[in-house]
């Protein structure tokens, strides 16, 4: 089997104006991905997805091009198959026959940003490539399920502090979660009124109801610790993303500080980044992007990591649905995997992109059984929406 064509989309889809909603990212007014197809001489297509931003909104037109300018020509003609060596080539360029040989990178530029994102989403293509041409679904490549349904969490919770209450229990009605994720940080103003919009959403929801805060790297480590001193007794059952991304010391001082659990890692690119919080201890659950950090083959690498250090992993799946897909067969195949995202903000890319969907049943979703990523992309979405070059 060979690689025919390598072809990547950047879909842009606007958000009617009363689904949109507002947090330091600003108004959610589309969902952007680039969606990766890649045909084989077999019949067989792959589908992935590469982000070049972890909010709805992004400009992908860069990394539409680095997938079709660069990569591509490296790809046809090779056996999709051969998965770990296309990543190091892709990841090592000119340099791929003494990476391959040797058995040691050699990236150029200490590869990060769009060009790993660009090699996520055809890794994910390639994985969904394999699935279908044996048969299997890429959990059970990946070593078999760990369970026929996965807890999933709601993740959403905009609203002020007046009306948070009652958009997290609207979530809860929603599939049956007993788990919800709220906004928190600058959007508010202060760490004090993110505190007191958390305490507004405990009150509502009670104890039973687990409940997750993100601040989306937005404080500085004073903030963050301020933040978690004044919702400590409201027992968080984790804080994410409390400092940039950029200050992995400052995120180790922020979990020494308290007893919040801390969650990260949505911005970060490859097992090289992941490796460096796991080394500072700054977190207790790993949150991969496989459409940013590099892929399911990443993913198996950075999900190793978390076992190793007995941490949890639970991959940031605020995306469309091949990520989605790579992320729930990642989480349900590896040890440390243990909960979903669920997107309660209006996503098209996951409920419209595709024939199939992944319905939440007494706060789970099951783990399909369909061949690779158990995806059917429909093309005429894909099509109405796709951004011209």
């Amino acid at each position: 089997m060979r690689i025919t064509r390598v072809d990547a989309r950047w879909c842009h889809v606007p958000i009617p104006v009363e689904r949109q909603h507002k947090s330091d990212f600003g108004v959610a007014s589309s969902f952007d991905s680039v969606i990766v197809r890649i045909d084989t001489d077999a019949g067989i297509t792959g589908w992935g997805e590469a982000k070049a931003g972890v909010g709805s909104s992004a400009a992908c037109g860069g990394l539409a091009a680095i997938i079709n300018q660069d990569f591509a020509p490296l790809l046809v003609g090779e056996d999709p198959r051969d998965i770990s060596r296309l990543w190091d080539t892709l990841y090592s360029l000119q340099r791929q026959g003494h990476a391959v040989a040797r058995g040691h990178g050699f990236p150029q530029l200490s590869r990060r940003g769009l060009s790993v994102s660009a090699i996520a989403g055809i890794d994910i293509a390639l994985w969904d490539i394999l699935g279908k041409a044996l048969g299997a679904p890429v959990w059970q490549l990946l070593g078999g399920r760990r369970m026929e349904a996965m807890p999933a969490y709601a993740s959403g919770g905009w609203a002020d502090v007046h009306g948070i209450g009652a958009q997290l229990q609207g979530y809860c009605g929603q599939g049956g979660f007993r788990a919800v994720k709220m906004r928190v940080g600058v959007m508010d103003g202060s760490p004090a009124m993110s505190a007191a919009r958390v305490r507004a959403a405990r009150a509502a929801l009670g104890p039973e109801i687990r409940l997750m805060a993100d601040a989306h790297g937005t404080w500085t480590v004073s903030e963050a610790k301020a933040f978690c001193r004044m919702v400590e007794d409201l027992d968080l059952f984790w804080l994410e993303e409390p400092v940039s991304a950029d200050d992995k010391h400052g995120l180790a001082e922020v979990r020494r500080s308290s007893a919040v659990p801390i969650s990260t890692g949505e911005s970060e690119s490859t097992r090289h980044d992941f490796r460096d919080i796991v080394e500072l201890r700054g977190a207790d659950i790993l949150q991969p992007d496989l459409a940013i950090a590099g892929g399911i083959t990443e993913g198996v690498r950075i999900a190793a990591l978390a076992s190793a250090f007995n941490l949890r992993l639970a991959p940031h799946l605020w995306s469309g649905a091949p990520a989605f897909a790579a992320g729930l067969h990642l989480a349900a195949s590896q040890s440390a995997g243990f909960i979903l995202e669920y997107s309660l903000g209006h996503n098209p890319m996951l409920h419209e992109l595709i024939e199939e969907a992944f319905p939440v049943e007494n706060g789970a979703v099951r783990i399909p059984d369909r061949p690779g990523l158990g995806i059917t992309v429909r093309e005429d979405f894909l099509e109405r929406y796709a951004r011209r070059m």
